[in-house]
């Protein structure tokens, strides 16, 4: 079992790793703590990067309907429900993925900082891809 969510980790922090010009705790893993780290560190800036994405998009919508403070309203309140439905949907499809795992043990907080992770990249690139001009 242990085997299994080391090899989730190490593939799902490969492209995160590779991205990363400076030394991060995934580099060399080679035991479970490490793997722990490195799970860790990819949920943080995953998270990270989703909230400059969120970030982003809102400052595209003030550029887009800053002059129409209704629609600018609307789109923002949109975004936030979105946004709170997504994180809802993300716990609990984390909480099936990571089931196996006893809660408490390092397997279980490896699955679920993967999960999260995993997706919030692929959250920020769909919100990245919004209001593009």
């Amino acid at each position: 079992m242990k085997s299994i969510f080391l090899a989730l980790a190490l593939m799902a922090t490969g492209v995160q790793a590779a991205e990363e010009a400076d030394n991060s705790p995934c580099d060399a893993v080679e035991n479970d703590v490490q793997t722990l780290e490195c799970a860790t560190y990819n949920r943080t800036t995953a998270e990270q990067l989703l909230k400059d994405n969120v970030q982003g998009l809102l400052e595209r919508f003030a550029n887009l309907y800053g002059s129409d403070k209704a629609k600018l309203a609307d789109i923002t309140g949109k975004l936030n429900n979105a946004q709170q439905l997504w994180q809802k949907q993300r716990e609990a499809d984390c909480a099936v993925e990571s089931f196996p795992a006893k809660p408490g043990s390092k397997a279980y907080t490896i699955a679920q900082n993967d999960c999260m992770a995993r997706m919030s990249d692929e959250r920020s690139e769909f919100l990245e891809s919004i209001a593009q001009e």
